[in-house]
Parts: C-alpha cells; structure tokens; sequence
C-alpha cells in the first residue's frame, strides 16, 4: 500500500537536521511536529500520566495546608475574600459540584488556626507545604532529566518564598488588570472602535494571558536547571490553550454525566474531583515536556539515544567535557554550563549529567558559584595528566556502587589489565590538560 512509503519519507523528512532544512519555516513546522512526537511518545509510554497520577495523591493532603498559608498571607494584605473566587473558578468544570467542594474545602482551611494547631502542627503544616513542592520539582526534574536537587535550605527558603509571595503577586495582577478595565478611560475607548473590539479581544485573552503568566513562571522556577524565558513561554502558552479547552469539555462531560452520578451517588464529586486534578497536572508536566523539548533540540534529533550509553562512549564524552572545560579556562571564557557543553557536544544535557557528577566526585572539575554555576578545572591544568583523567573516568561511582576491590580477582586477567594500564600511562602520562586545550 502507498501509505507506508509516504509514512517512512515524512519519517525522514521530519528527523533532518536542520542544517538539511530548505528554510527557516521548514525548520519551526519541523520542530513543532518533533516535539509533539516526543510529547506524544512521553504520553504513550506513561511517563507522564504516572507521574501525574502521583501528584494526585500528594495534592489532596497538601492542598489545605496550602490555601491555609496562602490565605494567611493574603489575609494580611485584605485580599483573602478573593482566594474562594479563585478556587471556584479552577474547579469551575465540575459543574453544580465546583460550589460543593469549594465550600468544603475553604471549611477546612478555616478550622485550621495556628493557636488550635499549636508549633507542632504549625510546622507540620510547612513540612507538608514544602514536600508537595519538593515531589513536584522531582517531577520537573525528572522531565527536565536533572539528576541534581534543591539542598535542604534551599528547598525551605525557596519554596516558601513562592507560596508566600506568589499569591500576593497573582491577586495584584488580577486587581491591576481588573482596576485598568475598569477605569473611565477603557470604558470610552471600548465604544470607539477599532479600540473597543481590541478591548473586547483583550478581555477574552486575559484569562489565558494570565494562566501562561503562571505556568511560565512555573517552568523557570520549579526545575532546578535554568530554562529559557522563550521555552518556558512555548510549553506556558500550549499548556494554558489545553488547559481553557479541557476544561470546556470536563464541564461538558460532567453535565451529560447523570449515569455516573446515580451510580457512584455522593462519591461522584470526589470522583469527579480527582479525574479534574489528573487532568490539571498532566496537562502542567505536558506543558513542562513542550518547554523542555524545545530547549533542547538536540534531546529531539538523539529521539533514539534515549538507551545506556556504551563504555566507550561514556568516556569520551567524558574526555571532550573537560577538553571543553580546559579551553573556555584557557582561552578565559566563562565557565561553561552543562547545557552550553550539550550544545557544543551535540548531545542532549542528561547525558553529560553523570558524566559531570563523576569528574566533580573525581576532584577534576568544580562549579563557578552556586551549585547551577559553570564548570572549572579543580586544580592547575598542568598538573591533571590525560591519564589521571582516564582513571577518575573509568572509576567514576565506585564509592557510591560496588568497589573494583570486591569483584574476584584472576591473575593472568590481571597481567593483562596492567600490562594494558602501563602502555596506556606511558602514551599519555605525560599529556596534560593544557597542552590538549592549546592544540586544535
């Protein structure tokens, strides 16, 4: 049949490089096509409907003690009236069963007072705050393949800042935009057109213009990697599209819904509830995968790389990491970032992610700054030998795995393994780092 034929030439159409591409928008129609594929094959293979299942259960024991701080934080600022109407409008799909659990939820954040609670249960109300955060930036991370996480201090004053501050920001915007459509002047400009069919347009954009603000803000904070504005903006804008329009059908769905209802009778709400909020966080990680993606075209062109990497390969990319390294030191560049090294290395950044951990473990290199900084050389590059590397390389998570030491041991493979170590150090015992950085 033709279809097939047609099928493997759109297959290799769509997995050129760019540098095969006609033009430039053949290039964007590409890479919006490759990212939905590997959004898609996320999906398919249930790496993100797993992990938004997870979230489900986190989010129904964290979800009071979250208003419960937002609303005393908004409450000092006389805006805490607001928090039901938002809550309303998030379980608006629901149906006649939004104003139930709203009601029901908002019921329990006002019994929840810091004197009945006492400094126990005060801090057990920021523990759970905190670790709903925490399992959601696993989850960003493991998207993001980020092996590394927030320290300890970090994850407090981190996460608390945002549920402090976050909702304070989220109400101001909606004020100030709710105040400028408001004013005498917007209420002229609306009768006069074309201004007031740009009004009336802006109006109905608002809400998503708003829900992008926050998931885009979500995107750069939450994963513990630095992501682009642009990409945080590209995974914000389809997440918030998704988001109006599931919510659209949901509601549709829970109205034509009446079977359900007899059959599940008051379970039906929560039932509901909880189908809404897998929804919510799919729709959130999908939105994280689209950002991710599009950061790292490299992630969209290895699509196959996804398997262990080979001995072989491991080391070299090892050997090129800190060729890299040497030469930004040398040449004095910045230090470079893991994802400035995959640009040049044309692998994706989650390949070099253990790659790095070991040659750090391995006394090699260090980070420039905070723990998100750039690379540097640990010592003098005329002092770490081409062979000192190899063995940090070959060696790498040991200490964290299983010892050379307890394997057992056979002495004619062990005169091999020396005699094969020695020719190695006497060829490049005396090849240092920097005599490697300064050829090309």
């Amino acid at each position: 049949m033709p279809l097939r034929p047609t099928l493997l030439r759109f297959q290799r159409w769509l997995w050129k490089s760019p540098e095969e591409r006609r033009s430039a928008v053949e290039s964007r129609l590409a890479g919006a096509l490759q990212i939905f594929v590997m959004v898609s094959r996320e999906l398919a293979a249930g790496h993100l409907t797993l992990q938004a299942m997870s979230l489900i259960y986190t989010t129904l024991l964290s979800i009071v003690p979250l208003l419960a701080i937002s609303f005393s934080v908004l409450k000092a600022f006389g805006v805490h009236n607001q928090i039901e109407p938002l809550l309303l409008n998030f379980l608006a799909p629901l149906g006649e069963k939004a104003e139930e659990v709203t009601r029901t939820i908002i019921e329990f954040v006002d019994n929840m007072k810091a004197g009945v609670l006492g400094s126990v249960g005060l801090l057990f109300l920021i523990f759970t705050v905190v670790s709903l955060l925490h399992k959601v930036e696993n989850t960003f991370n493991t998207i993001w393949h980020v092996s590394r996480h927030r320290p300890l201090a970090r994850r407090f004053s981190d996460y608390l800042s945002v549920v402090l501050i976050g909702p304070v920001l989220v109400f101001s915007a909606m004020g100030v935009t709710a105040s400028l459509m408001g004013t005498e002047w917007m209420q002229w400009a609306s009768h006069v057109e074309p201004l007031g069919t740009l009004i009336r347009l802006l109006g109905r954009l608002t809400p998503y213009l708003l829900l992008t603000g926050a998931f885009m803000f979500t995107y750069i904070f939450i994963p513990y990697t630095r992501v682009r504005p642009t990409a945080a903006f590209a995974g914000a804008a389809v997440a918030s599209v998704l988001w109006e329009t599931s919510g659209r059908l949901f509601a549709a769905f829970v109205v034509s819904a009446g079977k359900y209802q007899m059959i599940y009778s008051a379970f039906a709400t929560m039932i509901f509830f909880m189908i809404w909020l897998y929804l919510s966080w799919l729709i959130l990680l999908a939105g994280a995968a689209i950002a991710y993606y599009f950061q790292h075209p490299e992630a969209r062109l290895r699509h196959s790389t996804n398997r262990p990497l080979s001995i072989r390969v491991r080391e070299r990319l090892a050997l090129l990491l800190l060729l890299e390294t040497a030469r930004a030191f040398v040449e004095g560049r910045e230090p470079p970032i893991p994802e400035e090294l995959a640009s040049r290395l044309d692998v994706p950044v989650w390949m070099l992610d253990p790659i790095i951990d070991g040659l750090l473990e391995g006394g090699l290199l260090v980070k420039a700054g905070d723990s998100r900084g750039g690379l540097l050389p640990a010592r003098s590059l005329d002092t770490i030998t081409l062979n000192e590397a190899m063995e940090v390389i070959r060696s790498s998570g040991e200490r964290r795995g299983l010892p050379l030491i307890h394997l057992p041991g056979d002495p004619a493979l062990e005169r091999i393994e020396q005699a094969w170590e020695g020719a190695f150090a006497t060829a490049a015992g005396h090849v240092t780092l920097r005599k490697l950085a300064e050829r090309r």
